[in-house]
């Protein structure tokens, strides 16, 4: 597993949370309706509000667009700012004391990114695709999650859910083989993504063979060997941005072993 490599055109110093009491798409970006026109509003964390509660979550939020490549926040950075993915795919890293990294996930569109209980963000957050997200005052989001025990209620759905994707990691990490780890992240990334309403047997693969690796704790040759092999077998057919799944039943079955 290798260690991306880190430039200056890739951070950024987060500048304090803008907000404006008049047209919110001045500063924001966003277009007049807001919240409103949000594609992932209601698979997010956002669902839970009514329209005036999202009013006054818009006035909080700035829209940030980072081309692929480009951080989102460092591993060790101060935590000042929370994130919610509306476009694109986020990868999620931990650096290793001897300049390794591993992934620990992928975000999609709908998840929100540094709301763990702690002062520096815990992992590395960088752009696969390109990706646009809200972003917010870390200071000011927790306090207006303060007021609103549904939205807490929301959260800790979230939690349990990215819990339950931690446990999956720690099971892929342990003792499995190539195939049986390959075929658990496919069926994983394609519910994770038939979960914010792109249910398809054909499952988008944006990001490259060596974060796969990375995220399995493989070699990339371990991964494009036994992507060939399932293509062999016929269950997938790799495709140019993904792989398509043309036995789930047979991925079942590696999966679960």
């Amino acid at each position: 597993m290798t260690k991306p490599k880190m430039d200056s055109a890739m951070t950024f110093a987060e500048p304090a949370a803008e907000t404006c009491a008049g047209e919110r798409d001045c500063k924001h970006g966003r277009s007049t309706n807001g919240c409103d026109d949000c594609k992932v509003r209601l698979f997010s964390v956002c669902g839970a509000l009514e329209p005036a509660e999202l009013d006054e979550l818009d006035r909080l939020s700035q829209v940030k667009n980072f081309p692929a490549k480009t951080m989102l926040f460092d591993q060790g950075a101060l935590a000042g700012s929370v994130f919610n993915v509306t476009e694109g795919i986020v990868r999620l890293y931990k650096s290793l004391p001897d300049g390794r990294r591993q992934i620990v996930g992928f975000a999609l569109p709908g998840d929100f990114l540094g709301l763990a209980l702690m002062d520096r963000y815990g992992v590395a957050a960088e752009a696969v695709t390109s990706v646009r997200v809200c972003r917010f005052s870390r200071a000011q989001f927790l306090s207006y999650v303060d007021g609103k025990p549904h939205l807490l209620r929301r959260l800790h759905e979230f939690a349990g859910h990215e819990l339950s994707l931690a446990q999956d990691q720690m099971l892929l990490l342990g003792r499995r083989t190539a195939d049986e780890k390959v075929a658990a992240f496919l069926l994983n990334l394609q519910a994770r993504y038939g979960r914010i309403g792109a249910m398809s047997v054909n499952v988008p693969l944006p990001m490259s063979r060596q974060d796969i690796a990375d995220y399995l704790g493989l070699t990339i040759e371990t991964v494009s060997r036994t992507l060939t092999k399932l293509a062999k077998e016929k269950t997938v057919l790799v495709v140019p941005d993904g792989v398509r799944l043309l036995s789930t039943d047979r991925l079942d079955q590696l999966a679960a072993a």
